[in-house]
């Protein structure tokens, strides 16, 4: 595996990285919270703040723009201006790329592409300065099943927003073949991923023998899918292969590639990104309403192993609370 030099002073383009790996489309991203980032804005809060979650009325504490609440008991919700979401999360990946690093000597990361325009302050100094990129190893929790430079591919999207403005390893970021179909190419990705358990580079879970990524950056659409798993999709009910494929999704382009359930949930932290008064909802039925035996939606069915943790914004949130 190759491996990169850790850079104190500056951050380098991915793309000087990718002229010395031509043959290879890989690479990844993190950083710290700035003591100096909006220091007049971090000490007030929203300035058209929220009240109480229905019902619950937790103890929430007004932290620098942010209302921070625990809502049912266990789960751990921020709500956050947009600009207060890309900060509060940068610290958040940051710290867990410190403590996996200096524990294990590596941090895998999954990324979905939604999240992808939060980590903006992940590839700003000092954050990039203060991340050792060369233990990065980056996945895709999802993927269209189209080439890596088409408009729709996720890998594209991450790699313009994210991954080419962070010098991690270009061989560090695993992408799927996509001259496959989508049954060939989650075949070869889950291979890819059983290679990398083999070699430690990825852990396992004691409880279930699914590789346990470090954290997942995951977000959800409007009818509650999370990855390329659908509501009434059979590939949602996937519990014993790795990567599952589909090739009639409900939007285009048809054909996909996804991590599974039991993939997402042997996860050692997933940091859920909501955004949008249009997720109200589907926000509301993930954390306030007991599922239904007979129609769970994707989002429901995510309970990991390890921590979850919820970054909103507002419009999201906005059924929570009155």
């Amino acid at each position: 595996m190759a491996t990169s030099t850790f850079l104190s002073l500056s951050c380098t383009p991915q793309s000087m990285l990718h002229s010395k790996h031509k043959s290879h489309t890989r690479s990844s991203t993190m950083s710290l919270l700035s003591p100096q980032v909006g220091l007049k804005n971090l000490y007030h809060p929203l300035r058209n703040n929220v009240s109480s979650p229905i019902q619950l009325k937790p103890r929430r504490i007004h932290v620098g723009g942010l209302v921070k609440a625990s809502i049912n008991n266990n789960k751990n919700v921020e709500v956050l201006s947009k600009e207060h979401l890309s900060v509060s999360l940068a610290k958040h990946i940051a710290d867990l790329s410190n403590k996996y690093i200096r524990e294990k000597g590596r941090f895998t990361v999954v990324l979905s592409p939604g999240p992808v325009k939060y980590l903006r302050k992940l590839v700003e100094p000092p954050y990039c300065d203060t991340i050792d990129w060369s233990k990065w190893h980056i996945f895709l929790v999802d993927e269209r099943v189209v080439p890596k430079t088409h408009v729709d591919s996720n890998y594209k999207l991450a790699y313009d927003g994210f991954i080419s403005r962070v010098p991690i390893p270009a061989l560090n970021v695993y992408t799927i073949d996509d001259a496959l179909p989508a049954d060939g190419a989650a075949d070869v990705y889950e291979t890819t991923v059983r290679r990398l358990v083999t070699s430690s580079v990825i852990s396992t879970s004691p409880l279930t023998g699914f590789p346990k990524f470090d954290l997942m950056l995951l977000d959800m659409g409007p009818d509650g899918h999370v990855a390329s798993l659908f509501p009434g999709y059979p590939a949602t009910n996937e519990n014993n292969k790795w990567v599952t494929y589909l090739k009639n999704a409900p939007k285009p382009p048809p054909e996909r590639i996804t991590f599974t359930l039991p993939v997402i949930n042997a996860s050692s932290n997933i940091a859920m990104v909501v955004t949008g008064a249009g997720k109200a909802d589907v926000v509301y039925s993930a954390l306030e309403k007991p599922p239904n035996a007979d129609n769970y939606l994707p989002i429901q069915k995510v309970s990991p192993e390890g921590e979850i943790k919820w970054f909103l914004d507002k419009g999201a949130a906005s059924r929570l609370y009155s």
